[in-house]
């Protein structure tokens, strides 16, 4: 079923009549008679859901905040889980690898990257430059994305739950409103031209148009990964600006710091295990990334 979605499906944005019926086919092809519950894979997922389910019982998370996919593991009680729940939704292997084996094969999982409804990017080089054949996997900081999410998980929750579709569908409603408040509060008072930064590992490309960005070169492919002396010369020897803002997912080292000098730092996660809600996270981001470069 989610084969026949992905080949005969190329999809705009909007999340058109067409995938949600879609959607609601594949659900409705799932359903029975058991207590329906409703599994979220990573921690951005579950915030979206949590924006969705506001009122009614929530989705239940298996990653934990931190976890995004790259990294962290299920336990067996998540495998159980998984088989006692009427869907689970996850984004896709590129992103949570570690959820593959598990869920390629699970009847009940929904693999959003397996829709062609959302914007995508390719990923990068440490110079910023596009690497061919690639996937980007952090839709979710894209707020055009977002709001198409939570959608989805509307659909979804309702075909779960059914007593709480209009509610679901209503705060997937809030949510895009909400969204689209926090992209123009974001760029109140800001100038159009995007503004330079760095990033130790290029994880906040999709927050670069709506919060008027522009990555000039990242450390490394990996924020575990310490960055080689030959790019911290071409950083340095690039700079579009006297001081320079790094946008990282840690505290990066002081002794770093000091290779790079004039440069300021922001500590932003990209999965927001820090936020509590998601559009509160997103602003937060988005701000103090603009901080920091200015």
């Amino acid at each position: 079923m989610i084969s026949f979605f992905k080949n005969s499906m190329h999809l705009p944005l909007r999340l058109p009549r067409l995938f949600i019926t879609g959607v609601l086919t594949f659900a409705s092809l799932m359903m029975s008679a058991q207590a329906a519950t409703v599994s979220v894979s990573n921690y951005p997922l579950f915030l979206l859901s949590q924006a969705v389910t506001e009122g009614a019982p929530s989705a239940k998370q298996l990653l934990q905040a931190g976890e995004v996919g790259h990294h962290g593991s299920i336990s067996p009680g998540d495998i159980k889980a998984i088989q006692n729940s009427k869907f689970v939704v996850w984004f896709g292997e590129p992103l949570e690898n570690n959820l593959a084996t598990t869920l390629n094969s699970a009847p009940n999982a929904i693999a959003l990257f397996k829709f062609d409804a959302f914007n995508r990017h390719p990923l990068r080089d440490v110079k910023g430059k596009a690497i061919a054949g690639t996937l980007d996997p952090h839709i979710w900081l894209d707020p055009e994305n977002a709001k198409a999410i939570t959608r989805a998980l509307a659909v979804i929750h309702s075909h779960a739950n059914p007593q709480y579709k209009k509610l679901y569908h209503a705060n997937a409603q809030k949510f895009a409103q909400r969204m689209n408040e926090a992209v123009a509060a974001a760029n109140k008072n800001h100038a159009q031209k995007p503004l330079p930064y760095w990033a130790y590992h290029d994880a906040y490309q999709y927050i670069e148009d709506s919060a008027k960005l522009k990555l000039m070169g990242s450390l490394s492919t990996d924020h575990h990964l310490a960055p080689k002396a030959s790019q911290l010369r071409w950083l340095n020897e690039q700079r579009p600006a006297k001081q320079m803002c790094l946008v990282s997912p840690s505290q990066p080292a002081k002794g770093l710091l000091a290779k790079l000098q004039p440069v300021k730092s922001t500590v932003q996660a990209e999965d927001m295990s820090n936020s509590k809600d998601f559009i509160s996270g997103w602003q937060a981001m988005a701000q103090q990334i603009r901080q920091c470069i200015s």
